[in-house]
């Protein structure tokens, strides 16, 4: 350890001036790297925590000894101290903090109750303060299931709005009893209002009373000699029903909840989190934190909950398998209420969560034991002077030199760094048809922003000699004395697990058929393919959504769209003469000689 007295003698110091209010502070060390961020409710009382050296555990011994000063921020509550440290350590990335690096973005529901006619929509990223927002989901798969029990139960329009303004005769959905064709008024817009709030009723757990709403309805229309409605209704019903027998017994009176669990094993840490909303399991997931060494379960519990909660909405009440010795600041930062249990129902849910969070944890130790024995097969194979911890690998895709990208993904011991992943448009238009060329701009373009942070062990390339020889050729100026480049092309008959692997001053060889390395390489290479034609894919169809007016420099994404609702087509604004442009509302003559010149040349 650097120097123990000098840090507690640092923190001592620190003690007498630290502020008894809530807030953040850093550890800075004598090269001035952040070494830790932290919050509390009173700054003061957490240092003195540190000084008591011997109840410490050994990451943060170690950090105390490598402490030369303090700084502080005061904040007004427990909330600003919660944003304020997360922000701090997003900057800093301080190593004695645990890092949630895999934090995940989930997908919600969500509805706009103040248009004429809301559609149900999916919903990822930034929230708008107007709609009304349901989950959050785990999954695709779990969001578009409740979105088909929706459409069947309830009947809400799915279409885009320009087709909803534009329709003159009910689509098939109408027709299979999956829209109530609003667009063409077969529904009123008070009664479609209807279906909206029982829509937010049934994503907000109030299931019961909908069904006995529309089972008094059926009855009605059955009495009423009204069959067709009577079998509509039925239909409804029976949806919301397989909704609801899906569920856990435990899940039904839950309305808001994450039930977090821990488990840990040979140094590694999984938190299981499961989300139940409106009486309804909406998935589970497990994270891996980084930088977790010698932190007990509470420590670790409480860094996951102040960043995931940075990031997602919390629910109402949150069930941990531990309790967390400062569960009332994260109560009022985050506004929710947080439990343990040792018996009953809600202990068979935390129990549940444990157990999966122990058996995803047992997954993740297999699955990393495989990766380590191939890197340090593969170490031993291609004669590297290390076991690699970065290898890169590239691929391109186009079509007939069309919508040309590079790829670039990212495997390290602990699999793929999907956060690491590059795309390259290539820039030169006259080489889209030319692989090795592409291939020659691809890592030129990546070796100018090389920095020992992400400097790789390993280059792999999808190609033969032809592509080893034109990337050695392009980065003939840069030292790759300690960076392996290995090509990997098609076998005889372009067989899976028949490669041939190419590598400069060494005759070409194949691997054991069928062994773990080969299967393990041909792995990365199909990552790598797999990324560079789904982006590539995304490019394309991109472009089939591109306009002339995008090229016309200086039109922006408002004047784009005022002239093509104004004419409705590009090809109608090519034919219009100048006078004809001046008239769109915020086209000035300026702009409209531009336009018009444009399609003029």
């Amino acid at each position: 350890m650097a120097d123990i007295k000098h840090g507690l003698t640092v923190l001592k110091n620190n003690v007498k001036i630290a502020p008894e209010k809530p807030g953040v502070y850093r550890m800075i060390s004598k090269t001035e790297e952040v070494l830790y961020v932290g919050k509390a409710k009173n700054i003061k009382k957490r240092i003195v925590a540190y000084t008591k050296f011997d109840k410490l555990p050994t990451r943060l011994k170690r950090m105390v000894s490598e402490v030369n000063r303090m700084e502080f921020i005061i904040v007004e509550n427990e909330a600003k101290a919660l944003l304020m440290e997360n922000e701090l350590i997003k900057r800093f990335s301080p190593r004695f903090n645990i890092l949630l690096k895999d934090d995940k973005t989930f997908p919600h529901l969500m509805i706009n109750p103040t248009e004429d006619y809301p559609a149900l929509r999916k919903q990822r990223g930034k929230r708008n303060g107007k709609f009304r927002y349901f989950g959050p989901f785990v999954s695709a798969t779990a969001v578009n299931y409740v979105m088909d029990v929706i459409q069947k139960a309830f009947l809400l329009r799915s279409c885009r709005d320009s087709d909803f303004k534009n329709r003159t005769r009910p689509c098939m959905l109408y027709q299979i009893k999956r829209c109530s064709a609003p667009c063409v008024n077969k529904i009123s817009k008070d009664d479609y209002h209807k279906l909206v709030n029982q829509v937010i009723d049934f994503l907000e757990g109030k299931n019961t009373k909908i069904q006995d709403e529309l089972s008094a309805k059926m009855q009605k229309a059955s009495d009423a000699l009204d069959f067709e409605t009577a079998a509509v209704l039925r239909d409804r019903i029976k949806a919301l029903t397989s909704i609801q027998t899906g569920n856990v017994v435990e899940y039904s009176k839950l309305q808001s909840v994450d039930i977090i669990a821990i488990a840990q094993k040979n140094g590694l840490v999984c938190i299981q989190l499961f989300i139940i909303r409106g009486g309804q399991n909406c998935g589970n997931v497990p994270y891996f934190p980084k930088q977790t060494d010698d932190a007990s379960d509470t420590e670790i519990l409480e860094a996951f909950i102040s960043e995931f909660y940075n990031n997602h909405i919390p629910p109402k009440e949150i069930y941990l398998s531990c309790n967390i010795p400062n569960q009332d600041f994260f109560e009022k930062a985050l506004g929710v209420k947080i439990y343990t249990y040792s018996r009953g129902d809600k202990a068979k849910l935390i129990e549940n969560a444990k157990e999966n969070a122990m058996a995803a944890l047992e997954r993740k130790i297999a699955e990393q034991t495989s990766v380590k024995n191939n890197l340090a097969e593969m170490q031993k194979c291609f004669d590297l002077p290390r076991i690699p911890q970065r290898i890169e690998i590239y691929d391109n895709s186009h079509i007939q030199g069309s919508y040309a990208i590079g790829a670039m993904v990212v495997a390290t011991p602990d699999g793929f760094d999907k956060k690491s992943y590059r795309t390259f448009n290539i820039k030169n238009p006259d080489i889209t048809n030319d692989d090795f060329a592409m291939m020659k701009e691809v890592l030129l373009r990546r070796f100018e922003k090389m920095t020992p942070e992400n400097k790789p062990d390993v280059i792999l390339l999808d190609g033969g000699l032809g592509q080893l020889h034109a990337v050695h050729e392009v980065l003939k100026d840069y030292d790759l004395s300690d960076i392996a480049i290995i090509a990997i092309s098609k076998g005889p008959d372009r067989n899976a697990g028949k490669e041939f692997y190419h590598m400069l001053g060494r005759e070409s060889f194949a691997l054991t058929y069928r062994s773990a390395l080969a299967f393990y390489l041909q792995n990365l290479r199909d990552e790598a393919h797999r990324f560079a034609i789904g982006t590539h894919r995304k490019k394309r169809a991109k472009s089939m959504y591109k306009s002339k007016v995008d090229e016309i420099e200086g039109i922006g994404a408002k004047r784009k769209r005022d002239l093509l609702n104004h004419f409705g087509s590009a090809d109608e604004i090519a034919q219009a003469s100048i006078a004809d442009l001046t008239k769109v509302n915020g086209i000035s003559k300026k702009t409209a000689e531009k336009v018009y010149n444009f399609f003029h040349k």
